[in-house]
């Protein structure tokens, strides 16, 4: 499996041979507020104001994760009156989303599960019924 561009000269590593800018793609796409507005832009194009209502999150936090977005060039907007509408500027985050849900459904609850990123499970009831 190969993550660099094509046509682009050596890639960037991290010191454990892995491609500097894919590891700056995926910690982009794990904040869960920008996640959320990737996968809301995979629907359609949509406005600040349809996307703060859908992440729940104040204007100026969802126009700072989508500079950070737009930075890393993965949406762009076009002008409409006023407003911006923004999208998906790449249609491959499309089929890497798609992967991603394809992956999760495939492991199950072990990645929601995993001790170091995942959701912390709740504790076993006592099972003696008594207090400890």
């Amino acid at each position: 499996m190969t993550m660099n561009s094509a046509g682009a000269g050596p890639a960037a590593t991290t010191s454990c041979g892995a491609p500097s800018a894919a590891v700056a793609l995926f910690r982009s796409l794990g904040d869960p507020a920008r996640l959320a507005i990737l996968m809301r832009l995979a629907r359609g194009e949509a406005k600040v104001v349809d996307l703060v209502s859908c992440v729940g999150l104040a204007q100026s936090t969802v126009s700072a994760h989508l500079a950070c977005l737009r930075d890393c060039g993965l949406v762009d907007s076009r002008p409409q009156g006023r407003a911006s509408l923004y999208f998906l500027a790449r249609p491959e985050l499309l089929d890497l989303l798609a992967s991603a849900e394809r992956l999760l459904a495939a492991t199950g609850e072990a990645v929601d599960l995993c001790p170091t990123y995942g959701t912390p499970a709740a504790p076993a009831p006592d099972s003696t019924g008594g207090d400890r």
